[in-house]
């Protein structure tokens, strides 16, 4: 299911997580070369990102049916 992003926030371990309009959270780590989100760690950038859409995958596993 997808969710727009309202915003960003700094975990205790100084990651970035996107806020998102469900409700829930997500990490939005830059680790190349498994992960290559580079705008991540410029505000400019992040900023630039509010309001995508992204999968939410707790939303998912809440709509999930069951077995």
């Amino acid at each position: 299911m997808q969710s727009t992003i309202i915003g960003f926030e700094l975990d205790e371990d100084g990651y970035w997580v996107a806020l998102l309009g469900c409700g829930h959270r997500q990490h939005m780590r830059h680790k190349p070369p498994f992960i290559e989100r580079p705008w991540v760690i410029d505000q400019t950038s992040r900023e630039a990102i509010i309001g995508q859409a992204i999968d939410c995958p707790l939303c998912d596993a809440e709509n999930a049916p069951a077995k």
